[in-house]
């Protein structure tokens, strides 16, 4: 192709100065472009369950796609690779040539604030939906960047915390998932962590950057810091770090020239850099995806089904004692509530998030779905469990009608008291530098301004009606950053500019979530509301990148908390069926912090057990990215984790709760009775952590191997699930090991029920005899299979090596010992249905891939 450069003529004709830039970032979402040169300047997007875009504020709405455990508990490789290509779609139409996207981090512990974020607790399973995902992102000329490299498990102390860890567990846990995804789809980029590893921090780690990924395994892609994740000049540019994000540089650009002069740097080092730069920025050229191109958004029937079937196929049913499920017909009255029942929770916090295109909360979900059988379904909250009230944005609308609300910048003070000027809601206030309309109560301005019309420090004014949808008193939540006052109806609500508040808000650097209640608001009436801020305060703390600061405005209805238990009592026992939709949201799972404990917050447990017992006929669904204690669950007999679906959640939790589909979801990580018998506690996070250091004691023994090794009953096994159908298995046949190490398993499954459904068989391997303490068993390899009812299939699953390896550091490598292991194959890590036993003649051992 003309338009794509050649990489080392291009090399060639560059600059020492040239080669330099093209080293860091030009900003948040953009490398540094050479255009005399022809070198243009790619753009990157979050994240792993949609593509944002270039904005947090004001960004163009984008598809979310369930949370990675939810996908991971498809156990489903199609779906995944669907997943990618309909991601690949969607940032062509956002013109962005990488994204950042997947994380195949271990969950180590379900507290991690980022649990959600990846696929499971196995590094099999992990890297095997890792590879499809990024094969159907690159596909379509989509770059796929695997993160977080590596041991980036918790967010405690996250820039500096030591992951100190053996090199067996490092191997055999940690890097085992981006050793599979990078061999089963050679993604174009790769992440570098924020921590250290064993006292080094990755991004300037030779091993683990060099020796390790490319020298070993033979990768060839580029490596990217974290964002402000390099600390060091000379040790990240030796060590292989190619690009740091974001731009401007901090440990580049002139720090480069200076390393140069003091010769602690060559210029063939600079080179090697560039070079893959070069390479990716040919790949990018090659896909046809615009240079500094519009952004927008995909709304297609074909995308919101895809959405749809993922959302379906990320749940799991967990309980169906009496089978209730699916509803039938004869179901007349449903009462739903819960306080993940409204409320549209699709993903976890942080880079996860984004606006999405339109969202289905289960309430809607569930009650469209009932209207097709004729059933009518009544609704009440029964208890809230928000850290922080949820948005304005279902609510508010500009003076024209038009959903969302329009921010006003000045840069210098319009009035002397402008914080605390009575408004005047309709008059414009003089001198206005520059103005946008938002869709949301939440603003987030790290960009989005325009940066040419307004200064860094400056005056904003917020303005919008709110339409509650119900009668009642009303709790408004406020928290932002530097000095404000909340208006409602001209009327002081909140004050922020005379009362010191700070709190952990903004990244630690705003205020606390300041609660105030407005009496008597009617359903239907529009009251204005006006928030005044100034951002000095903020700015003048030094934040690390260019940000105006945020705002953040939500409100809820207020309730008596065990009145509105009792209301959901009474609405439970005048109902055929209850549905109590709890869990966790993007407060208590996301990026930046840790979760404190396993419990579902507020009255949740109080709402469900109370429910439980006025009507027996009671789904509960847990709505959480990673797993949460059930002190009731002896007392529910049906039970769904729909984890965080997406666009679709409310649509897909009632596909499966109607009999649309066929539940066939596993889970991908084990749920623990309570948070001691979780195999690294209590080495994790803020409590764990030894001046700096996290100490991986449990070793290999990570998700459902720690539990095995010790003989502990979890809550729920990894790779547990139900089905509306039962599956029978036989027949289990492997084929003998060749020298290299390979055979086939094959076996049948037979649907022995009335309703055709997707099976998962997971096959495990188990080495009884061997000269390192190992795992009872682990998952060496799974399919997912349609079986027809009364039909049988047969499955055939390929192993290899890798299957009977472990790592020997004392000889820096993977051995598979000579010797007898068992092949066991079930529906979970538990429910083993079939076993055989094969043999190794002879001892191997590899390095590589």
């Amino acid at each position: 192709m003309s338009n794509v450069l050649n990489v080392e003529e291009t090399l060639g004709k560059l600059t020492l100065a040239q080669k330099i830039k093209l080293l860091g970032g030009l900003d948040v979402w953009h490398t540094e472009p050479v255009p005399e040169a022809g070198v243009p300047s790619m753009r990157f997007s979050d994240g792993p369950n949609g593509v944002r875009g270039t904005r947090f504020f004001n960004g163009v709405p984008a598809s979310c796609f369930p949370s990675s455990t939810g996908l991971g508990s498809s156990f489903d490789v199609e779906l995944a690779a669907k997943v990618g290509g309909t991601l690949a779609d969607e940032a062509r139409a956002k013109s962005a040539h990488v994204l950042l996207a997947p994380t195949v981090n271990i969950q180590r512990s379900p507290l991690g604030g980022r649990s959600f974020e990846s696929f499971s607790e196995d590094p099999h399973l992990n890297g095997t939906i890792a590879a499809a995902y990024i094969n159907g992102l690159q596909a379509k000329g989509v770059s796929a960047t695997i993160k977080h490299y590596v041991a980036n498990d918790q967010e405690f102390e996250r820039f500096s915390i030591s992951s100190d860890l053996s090199e067996r567990a490092l191997r055999e846990i940690y890097l085992k998932p981006f050793q599979i995804a990078i061999k089963g789809s050679d993604p174009w980029a790769l992440m570098s962590s924020y921590n250290r590893v064993n006292g080094v921090h990755v991004s300037e780690d030779k091993r683990l950057l060099d020796d390790v990924l490319r020298k070993v395994w033979g990768w060839k892609g580029l490596v990217m810091s974290d964002w402000t994740g390099v600390y060091s000049t000379t040790q990240s540019l030796l060590a292989g770090l190619d690009i740091e994000m974001p731009g401007p540089p901090v440990m580049r650009g002139k720090a480069l020239d200076r390393a140069l002069q003091a010769g602690k740097i060559f210029p063939s080092d600079i080179d090697a850099r560039a070079r893959k730069v070069l390479e990716l920025v040919q790949r990018a050229q090659a896909s046809g995806i615009p240079f500094d191109g519009p952004e927008a958004s995909i709304d297609t029937p074909e995308v919101r089904q895809t959405l749809r079937t993922a959302a379906a196929d990320a749940t799991v049913l967990l309980k169906n004692d009496n089978k209730l499920l699916p509803l039938k017909a004869d179901v007349k009255t449903i009462a739903v509530m819960g306080p993940n029942a409204k409320a549209t929770m699709i993903s976890g916090g942080g880079s996860a998030s984004l606006t999405p295109t339109y969202a289905v909360s289960p309430l809607e979900g569930i009650t469209t779905a009932a209207k097709e059988i004729g059933a009518k379904v009544k609704y009440t909250p029964g208890a809230y469990t928000t850290k922080y009230h949820p948005l304005l944005d279902p609510y508010i609308r500009q003076l024209d009608g038009t959903p969302g609300a329009l921010m006003e910048f000045w840069n210098d003070s319009p009035t002397s008291d402008f914080l605390t000027l009575q408004p005047n809601f309709e008059k414009p206030v003089a001198g206005c530098a520059w103005s946008t309309p938002t869709s949301s109560s939440y603003c987030f301005m790290a960009d989005g301004i325009d940066e040419t019309e307004v200064n860094l420090a400056c005056w904003i004014r917020y303005s919008t009606t709110f339409t509650p949808d119900e009668d009642g008193d009303w709790e408004f939540g406020i928290n932002i950053t530097g000095k404000a006052n909340l208006f409602l109806d001209d009327k002081l609500v909140v004050d922020l500019s005379t009362v010191e508040s700070r709190g952990d808000s903004w990244f630690g650097l705003g205020t606390a979530d300041v609660k105030a209640s407005v009496a008597g608001l009617k359903a239907g009436q529009s009251y204005r509301i006006e928030l005044r801020l100034n951002n000095a305060d903020f700015v003048s703390q030094g934040v690390p990148f260019t940000c105006r600061g945020g705002i953040r405005i939500g409100a809820l209805r207020k309730i008596d908390p065990q009145g509105a238990i009792n209301d959901a009592v009474e609405l439970a026992k005048n109902s055929d069926v209850a549905i109590v939709v709890v869990g966790l949201n993007h407060d208590w799972e996301s990026e930046g912090f840790d979760r404190a404990d396993l419990e579902l917050p507020g009255l949740s447990n109080g709402l469900v057990s109370a429910v439980l017992k006025a009507n027996p006929r009671t789904i509960i669904v847990n709505q959480s990215g990673a797993p949460v204690t059930m002190p009731w669950i002896g007392e529910a007999a049906t039970l769904i984790q729909a984890f965080y679906g997406g666009n679709e959640l409310g649509n897909g939790l009632a596909d499966i709760i109607f009999g649309k589909v066929n539940p066939s979801g596993k889970l991908s990580l084990t749920f623990p009775k309570r948070l001691e018998d979780v195999p690294s506690y209590p080495s994790y996070g803020d409590k764990g952590q030894e001046h700096g250091k996290i100490l991986y004691n449990e070793g290999i023994f990570v998700g459902y191997r720690g539990y095995e090794v010790k003989n502990l009953e979890p809550l729920f096994p990894f790779g547990y699930g139900l089905s509306y159908s039962q599956f029978q298995y036989s027949s289990l046949e492997a084929s003998s090991v060749s020298e290299a190490a390979e055979l086939t398993v094959t076996f049948k499954i037979t649907n022995i029920s009335t309703v055709d459904g997707r099976e998962v068989a997971q096959v495990y391997i188990a080495d009884p005899v061997s000269s390192l303490p190992r795992a009872v068993k682990e998952l060496k390899g799974f399919a997912k299979v349609l079986i027809k009812a009364g039909e049988t299939e047969a499955v055939s699953v390929k192993l290899d090596r890798e299957a009977f390896g472990f790592y020997d550091d004392r000889q820096s490598s993977w051995v598979a010992e000579k010797g007898k292991f068992e092949i066991l194959v079930g529906s979970s890590s538990t429910d083993i249905k079939l076993k055989t036993e094969v043999e190794l003649e002879k001892t191997i051992t590899w390095t590589g891939l």
